[in-house]
């Protein structure tokens, strides 16, 4: 089994973290007979799902052997959050002149130290909502260690057996890791560890030029660190439009950013206490020595010593547990929800397919993941937010369809900000209003992109959103605009013509 990092510094803040979601004093209850639901992972999902259950008055048990509270609490959303907002505020200072504010000198160098210390208080501030003394306190059964089926109604943890009407595993992902030669033998960051840090590395190397990747990096340069990421793609962030991938390029590249792409890394090896990093691009080498390298590429389920097999239960070890449209494994009995078996591995994916989950296995629901609308939001500055179809899928699917879109030079909010790059392309289906796919490059993009997920998931075309009135001035003023231009659009010369003589005739 791949051990869990430590939790470290060992300071008040993360000691409080552990006492609310790893207590060391924990005593694991006697199974209160057969349950109505035993939740297997104490992560987003985890806690939807025993939660929600035991709130419907179902009697449940939830399973981790880790940290409560998952990845997100832990050593994703959260703390990650927490540093950019720091960075990003950091950013804004050095750009003070601009709007016309004066700086004093030599008072504004970000405390790296002081800014991490803020994400561990913050951190065991939020952990009160996912502690063990919580849970239990709502009525779950709460046993901390690791579970393994042992058949297709029972698992075992502490040498307990917990027997179940119906489970559903939800233990996660972890970071993959890259086959770089030397690189497991000079150590690496994940973001397992990366909020283990305490002092800036002077030198970063970010491999992968994934989402998080990006966020870090950027978040590091901006507190004064010289950052290099390495990306084997010739894009940044290969999910996402082009465009919105080029927005974000520029901006790590302004800020400080050494961006590599098209680029392998092709040996890592120490020499004199630095990690020495090769890189190979169209057929020239160079060597670049830093201080720390961050692996921000890739995620593999954690399916480890969970007795799968025992289960009836089918699974990748690459791609997680097989689930069906309803979250249901290869044992009908058993659910699986969030990262370990859903591709898009985000924190409000685990949350809704852990209310599928809750539909389906406590009410014989038929509640699908596929009639759900994801959005995802990738939190540099600026964002890029999207929802729907791009039109690369829109395509493969044989969608014929069109593209609405606003540039943030003509949003007034964007302009005021001085923050005028990017932009919100809109896909419609040809012919119609129908809106298939968005995506939003602007600072603050996921607060806005909710609106258009609405629509999609809500069969609310353009041309209705053209009459929703936006406060003024926001960013989401880009959605009326891109409305706009989509009726403008529709008007026909024909059409337009005779609106004319009308026009001319009331005169």
């Amino acid at each position: 089994m791949i051990p869990d990092p430590p939790l470290t510094p060992l300071d008040p803040a993360n000691q409080a973290l552990l006492d609310l979601v790893h207590p060391a004093d924990w005593t694991n209850p006697i199974p209160a007979g057969r349950y109505n639901l035993v939740v297997v992972g104490g992560g987003a999902a985890g806690l939807v799902c025993a939660a929600g259950a035991v709130g419907l008055g179902a009697r449940v048990a939830l399973v981790e052997r880790h940290l409560l509270g998952g990845d997100c609490l832990n050593s994703g959303c959260m703390p990650s959050k927490a540093l950019i907002r720091a960075a990003r505020l950091a950013a804004e200072a050095r750009r003070a002149a601009e709007m016309g504010l004066a700086r004093r000198a030599g008072d504004d160098r970000p405390d790296f130290a002081a800014a991490m210390a803020r994400v561990r208080g913050l951190r065991a501030q939020i952990a009160v909502h996912d502690s063990a003394q919580r849970l239990r306190d709502l009525g779950v059964d709460v046993f901390l260690g690791q579970g393994r089926f042992v058949d297709r109604q029972a698992l075992e943890v502490d040498g307990q057996r917990l027997e179940f009407a119906k489970a559903v595993i939800a233990t996660g992902s972890r970071p993959a890791g890259l086959p770089f030669p030397g690189l497991e033998e000079a150590g690496y960051l994940t973001n397992q560890t990366f909020f283990n840090l305490t002092s800036l590395p002077a030198r970063l190397a970010v491999l992968g030029a994934g989402p998080l990747a990006c966020e870090l990096a950027q978040a590091m340069a901006r507190l004064g660190g010289r950052v290099l990421l390495v990306g084997r793609s010739g894009q940044v962030m290969t999910r996402e439009d082009p465009d919105a991938a080029a927005v974000v390029a520029r901006a790590l590249v302004a800020d400080g950013v050494d961006l590599r792409l098209s680029t392998n890394v092709t040996q890592v090896e120490v020499r004199g206490g630095e990690k020495v990093i090769q890189l190979e691009h169209d057929g020239q080498v160079e060597t670049v020595a830093v201080d720390q390298i961050l692996v921000g590429a890739g995620r593999l389920p954690n399916l480890e010593g969970l007795g799968l097999e025992a289960a009836g239960v089918e699974f990748d070890r690459k791609t997680g547990v097989r689930v069906d449209d309803f979250l249901r494994t290869s044992n009908p009995d058993i659910h699986a929800a969030g990262d370990v078996c859903l591709e898009a591995k985000f924190t409000h994916m685990a949350d809704m397919s852990a209310r599928i989950v809750l539909r389906n296995a406590l009410f014989a629901g038929r509640a699908r993941l596929s009639q759900v609308v994801i959005p995802w939001c990738t939190y540099t500055d600026p964002e890029v937010a999207h929802c729907g179809l791009t039109p690369a899928e829109a395509d493969r699917r044989g969608i014929a369809h069109q593209t609405i879109r606003v540039d943030l030079g003509a949003v007034d909010r964007a302009l005021l900000e001085g923050r005028s790059e990017g932009f919100l392309k809109i896909l419609v289906r040809a012919g119609t209003d129908a809106i298939l796919g968005a995506t939003l490059a602007a600072p603050h993009a996921g607060e806005s992109i909710g609106q258009l997920t609405l629509a999609i998931q809500s069969g609310i075309g353009l041309k209705t959103l053209a009459n929703l009135v936006q406060p003024y001035p926001t960013t989401a003023e880009a959605i009326r605009k891109a409305a706009d231009a989509f009726n403008r659009q529709r008007l026909s010369p024909g059409v337009a013509k005779w609106l004319g003589r009308w026009l001319a005739w009331r005169r």
